[in-house]
């Protein structure tokens, strides 16, 4: 089966941008360019652990949702969420109502302030376990790495939650700490060349 798929405009692509209509724009101008924003990356890092046993389509259909009942993912914000806002969001229909999933997002969001106070900031922290060209498998082959086995490892040992290999691996997917796109994606090369411009945190 070809790795590829072409899409309605004629351009090819990752064949699983084919699952959904809103998987086309999502694919083509957001998974796999690199991103070095906080809040980006919290968010980024939140709905991953939210996705747990569950469907990017779901997630992303609730992504605005999950935005405003979490103030755009502003981890200080977050951080000062209450049992009440907890036992709130249990009862909001336009999120994923996981107890488990929205007490790690509190959970995470204290341990986020904790490491930029540590590290700077939290992209400066994750990028550090880019990996190099050479230590990459072909595309979409693997859903966890070495690098994403030890960025898992560090953040549990800082208290983080729902932060296992498998979901870090989809961050770095999607965060363009690799570029995952199939050869013979259209979007491949732009990430290549969102990559190579791309100033590295520190």
């Amino acid at each position: 089966m070809s790795e590829t798929t072409i899409g309605p405009d004629g351009k090819s692509r990752c064949r699983w941008s084919d699952a959904a209509p809103e998987f086309i724009d999502y694919h083509d101008n957001e998974w796999g360019f690199p991103v070095g924003d906080d809040h980006k990356l919290f968010e980024k890092i939140c709905l991953e652990g939210f996705q747990s046993g569950l469907s990017w389509r779901t997630i992303l259909a609730k992504r605005e949702n999950f935005r405003k009942a979490f103030h755009n993912f502003d981890y200080d914000k977050v951080a000062q969420f209450t049992n009440e806002d907890r036992d709130r969001l249990l009862q909001d229909a336009g999120i994923i109502r996981h107890r488990g999933k929205i007490e790690a997002a509190i959970n995470n969001a204290k341990r986020a302030q904790e490491l930029v106070k540590a590290e700077g900031s939290l992209a400066a922290f994750i990028w550090r376990y880019e990996p190099q060209e050479d230590d990459l498998a072909e595309p979409q082959t693997l859903t966890t790495s070495p690098a994403s086995i030890a960025l898992s490892k560090d953040l549990k040992k800082r208290g983080w939650k729902f932060v296992g290999p498998t979901t870090m691996f989809a961050l770095m997917q999607a965060m363009g700490l690799i570029n995952d796109h199939v050869k013979g994606c259209t979007t491949r090369e732009k990430v290549t060349e969102a990559r190579r411009a791309f100033k590295r945190p520190t």
